[in-house]
């Protein structure tokens, strides 16, 4: 009977707020989108197997689709065919030209193929009901093999299920006073890879935004919301490759190329190109750093936005690849910061 009240809801809400997202009706009704998806198990609506590896390896055969990942404040969707897609016991990949993905399977709990005003997708979810990542189908897409991996990846079971909330965990951060400073000055310039800062915060028990506070001289340097908007409009006008990466706890998604047609409409700073746009919420922007990591080809330079809890929204860099200095262009866009 909950199920039934909740989709009256449901469809009550969508009839006086048609031009209102699943995921916004589902905060107004204060429930998650996986559970609102699934009253309409049987309908528009089917829930798929936990095979979702063996899934997104046959994703390639959907041709040419749209990749969305978001967080509270980001969304980031980009165009492409899903290529060169592996997991190892650690995470997922997806090194596509155009589709670039880090993938943490074990957040990855609910999985749904949703048709909505002839607009098909598969759409993945967390425990608590959350959005991981969706691809949808566009106009070049292969429907006839979109049908087939439903059929092949639908649960026999096609009723609703209970969620398993799950509260993120802990992020363990010392007091300022405890940290070995200069023991972490002389790890962070001494970084080979940008990859490895992860285990660099995890070896000092620091959160991110902690670390850039205590950063050594000149490796991080907190700049404004303008200084963000300002690099992204001059890498638009000069046409230099970036990267921006936005992601969750169970998915990374990274473009990687020019942005061009920024558009700033209310809170919402967008680029909006034809294989890529970006959405993101000014307002919800609590800190912005430059910051610099070492690496055996040389410093890379990234700007990083944060929420009001220290999670990261977005990461710009300049399209760089190991072996290869950064370009040169980036760092003097960036050399130009108040």
């Amino acid at each position: 009977m909950e199920t039934i009240s909740l989709k009256e809801q449901y469809l009550a809400f969508k009839a006086e707020n048609p031009k209102k997202r699943i995921r916004d009706i589902a905060a107004a009704l204060n429930v998650s989108e996986a559970e609102l998806l699934m009253t309409s198990l049987g309908e528009n609506v089917v829930i798929l197997e936990n095979t979702f590896d063996a899934l997104l390896k046959e994703i390639t055969g959907l041709g040419y689709v749209m990749a969305l990942t978001r967080n509270e404040c980001c969304v980031h969707e980009r165009k492409g065919i899903y290529e060169k897609v592996s997991f190892s016991p650690h995470a997922g990949l997806v090194l596509g030209s155009d589709i670039d993905l880090r993938l943490f399977m074990s957040q990855w709990k609910l999985g749904f193929a949703v048709e909505d005003n002839n607009l098909k997708s598969f759409q993945f979810f967390d425990g608590n009901g959350v959005a991981i990542h969706k691809i949808y189908l566009t106009d070049k897409s292969n429907v006839e093999n979109y049908h087939e991996l439903v059929t092949r990846f639908r649960k026999a079971d096609q009723q609703a299920v209970a969620l398993f909330p799950t509260e993120p965990a802990a992020k363990p951060a010392l007091p300022d006073e405890e940290i070995d400073v200069a023991a972490f000055h002389e790890a962070w310039t001494g970084l080979q890879d940008t990859h490895e800062f992860f285990g660099l915060l995890k070896r000092f028990n620091l959160n991110r935004t902690q670390a850039l506070r205590l950063a050594p001289a000149g490796f991080a340097k907190q700049i404004n919301a303008d200084d963000f908007k300002g690099v992204v409009q001059h890498c638009a006008e000069q046409q230099v490759p970036i990267m921006v990466f936005v992601g969750n706890h169970g998915c990374i998604q990274i473009h990687t190329g020019t942005v061009t047609r920024i558009v700033e409409m209310d809170t919402w700073f967008n680029v909006i190109d034809p294989e890529f746009n970006l959405h993101l919420r000014m307002d919800a922007v609590a800190a912005v750093w430059h910051v610099v990591k070492p690496s055996a080809d040389g410093d890379v330079n990234s700007i990083e936005l944060f929420d009001s809890e220290g999670e990261m929204i977005v990461q710009l860099f300049g399209k760089r690849k190991p072996g290869l200095p950064e370009l040169k262009e980036w760092r003097e866009i960036l050399a130009n910061i108040s």
